[in-house]
């Protein structure tokens, strides 16, 4: 699919910033906090890269930078003029005072943090897996080959195999759960909290690896609409309407992110409707299946659909 963000002149591609760790328990929350507590500084982005932060962070100094490349990735932190960090609306609702889910033990945050990473293009691999590349069964280098074709191809320079072969593996990591060999090596398996989502599975095969579609029951209805209209706004912002075939199978779209089968996709469309608040409803007139939206939503409603999948706190909000 030789279309979307990656094809445009003015691309410039990301294969590195991680320092070769996937993102890992508690790192999200550890970069909101130090960016929430010095967001006066207007020179705050020193803080992840001078001495103190190894001990306010806790861990070594390449994990800093890391944490500091997977706040920004998944929308915990945002660059604030020159030199500063500042929390994004997201950071601040799930990990600030009364945040929604500060632990991160809700789904719906994971699926969040998902969304924020693969449907911009930002990292180049994260997107091309999820967005672009075809196979659904591969090995990492399958998948090194497709990138480095892709950077031939656009004329890309200075992208060299080796930087591309730790970027897949930082990929395979964020999402796959490794193949237990041996006892007591659950937690190990399990390194980055994003593979919770069983979007991605070891096979047998040696260094064998497969993209999971699915019914995904732990992504709420809230979460689904968030991305729908934030998708929409991305790639047809002033469309009345939006096609089935756009939302299942674009760059960027909700059926691409999350994996969504067809059926599974369009359950959900029909269902929108209730869940907005009759601002986008579902139409099959005429043998066209689309989004149709009744009116504008302001970023207010779009951000209280993501509310409504951490009920509790809703309720404890509007009281």
């Amino acid at each position: 699919m030789s279309r979307g963000h990656l094809y445009t002149v003015e691309y410039r591609p990301q294969f590195s910033g991680h320092e070769t760790f996937p993102l890992r328990y508690g790192w999200l929350k550890k970069a909101y906090d130090l960016v929430s507590e010095t967001k006066n500084d207007p020179k705050n982005k020193s803080k992840f890269t001078d001495d103190e932060a190894i001990a306010t962070l806790g861990v070594g100094k390449n994990m800093v930078s890391s944490i500091r490349f997977w706040a920004q990735a998944c929308n915990i932190i945002k660059e604030s003029g020159q030199n500063g960090f500042a929390p994004t609306q997201l950071g601040e609702d799930i990990f600030g005072i009364d945040g929604l889910d500060p632990f991160m033990e809700n789904a719906a945050t994971l699926w969040l943090v998902h969304w924020h990473l693969c449907s911009k293009a930002d990292r180049t691999t994260w997107y091309w897996a999820f967005n672009h590349f075809l196979a659904q069964s591969f090995e990492r280098e399958l998948l090194v080959k497709d990138l480095m074709r892709l950077a031939a191809n656009r004329e890309w320079p200075r992208v060299s195999p080796t930087t591309v072969k730790r970027d897949v593996e930082c990929f395979v990591r964020t999402y796959a759960v490794r193949m237990p060999s041996g006892r007591g090596l659950h937690e190990e398996a399990l390194e980055s909290p994003l593979a919770e989502l069983g979007l991605l599975k070891a096979t047998a095969k040696k260094d064998g690896f497969r993209f999971v579609a699915g019914e995904r029951s732990t992504l709420g209805d809230g979460v689904f609409a968030y991305a729908a209209t934030q998708f929409w706004s991305d790639f047809s912002p002033s469309a009345k309407s939006l096609s089935f075939e756009a939302i299942a199978h674009e760059p960027g779209s909700p059926g691409r992110v999350f994996c969504l089968e067809e059926q599974e996709l369009a359950r959900r469309l029909a269902d929108i409707e209730g869940y907005t608040d009759g601002a986008i409803a579902w139409s099959e007139t005429a043998g066209l299946k689309q989004l149709v939206r009744r009116r504008e939503l302001v970023d207010e409603e779009v951000r209280a659909f993501i509310l409504r999948d951490y009920g509790r706190h809703i309720l404890r909000r509007a009281a």
